[in-house]
């Protein structure tokens, strides 16, 4: 019986401390992440899931195990790291938090199992709902940005590619696309990786083109298909549903059947003939009009499009565009962002106001 005194007084507090510390680590975690789901995504369902979090954690965060609180005392304080002092962008104050959240739940339900019968069994569950919140929360970045992505950039072979599309980038581009017919795979793993690096840096989506394993190899935000490539529904299987699916399409059968198939975007050309796809005849502007008519999901009007023949895209009813080398070859790739951007804009803004004719309500 001494033994046993002797044993809980050594025990319970370093066990009522790790569950307190743990169950602070887990509530300023979902807070963090509560803010950007609140202001940033403005998704009021993704902030009350994180609420509902917080208020069961706190339900066991209970006075006793508040007041066994040391903090002069605690070791951990002193401790850092390089990687906690600096943030690359929005995505990486997520990721540090869910993996907070997520270490804190694992801990919280094996020290919890000592604590009370019903805590490590709350906590598993617990676990489980912040992966999938997790999960919801990156796919519902990428589909809004994607909504509110007008203008899509299409690399093409560069010595300057990566200044090219961080240029790009500054200029707010918001979609790339990694296309690399020519490089063996590894080249690609390594070009791709730094392109999504650079993408997420700018708060950008980063698609991979053609290649679902490269895809998911360099943490791309999707993938793009061509006509000749695997199905979409096996890309969605290997992809999962939180990552981005579009295909190319040529004319009203193809795009009929992308969306039926699920394609989360399509691209419509070419428009005008093109060196990228010098196979391909001109779909020309007959197809940007029936796009504009019938296409339910986003769309972007693709091929030779450029400063000189934007306005004949918009008139027929384009409103986003995919480029090539009307930025890749570029002098100044900042400024041609900036201004088909500021074109985009008027032409919504004009069609808001019924100044310039809407052929989608026709």
């Amino acid at each position: 019986m001494a033994d046993q005194q002797s044993w809980d007084k050594r025990v319970q507090p370093a066990l009522y401390r790790i569950l307190d510390a743990n169950l602070d680590r887990a509530r300023e975690g979902l807070r963090i992440i509560e803010e950007w789901c609140r202001f940033g995504l403005d998704s009021a369902e993704l902030a009350e899931e994180c609420k509902q979090l917080r208020q069961e954690l706190a339900h066991w965060h209970t006075m006793k195990l508040r007041l066994s609180r040391d903090t002069p005392g605690d070791l951990g304080t002193e401790l850092t790291h390089p990687q906690e002092e600096k943030r690359e962008g929005i995505d990486s104050v997520l990721q540090a938090n869910f993996c907070r959240v997520e270490e804190a739940l694992r801990v919280l339900e094996e020290y919890g199992k000592i604590y009370h019968p019903d805590m490590g069994v709350s906590f598993k569950q617990m676990r489980y709902r912040v992966y999938t919140l997790e999960s919801r929360l990156l796919a519902y970045q990428r589909y809004q940005l994607l909504d509110d992505a007008y203008l899509y950039l299409v690399t093409s072979p560069s010595d300057k590619m990566f200044s090219i599309v961080e240029a790009a980038l500054q200029g707010g581009l918001k979609l790339v696309q990694y296309r690399d017919k020519q490089n063996d795979d590894e080249i690609r793993l390594q070009n791709a990786e730094k392109l999504c690096e650079l993408c997420h840096r700018y708060n950008a989506l980063f698609i991979m083109n053609d290649r679902v394993d490269l895809a998911i190899a360099s943490n791309a935000d999707g993938v793009h298909l061509g006509q000749k490539d695997i199905p979409i529904s096996l890309a969605r299987q290997l992809l999962g549903p939180q990552r981005i699916i579009g295909r190319s399409t040529t004319n009203p059968q193809e795009m009929e059947k992308a969306i039926a198939q699920g394609a989360d975007y399509i691209g419509v050309g070419p428009v005008y003939a093109t060196p990228t796809k010098a196979d391909k005849p001109a779909a020309g502007l007959d197809y940007v009009r029936h796009a504009a008519q019938n296409c339910t999901i986003p769309w972007f009007a693709i091929g030779g499009i450029d400063m000189n023949n934007f306005d004949d895209v918009m008139s027929v009813g384009g409103e986003r565009i995919a480029v090539v080398r009307a930025i890749m070859e570029a002098e100044q790739p900042t400024l041609v962002t900036q201004y088909f951007l500021s074109q985009l804009t008027r032409v919504q803004t004009l069609r808001a106001y019924n100044i310039l004719p809407n052929p989608s309500s026709n």
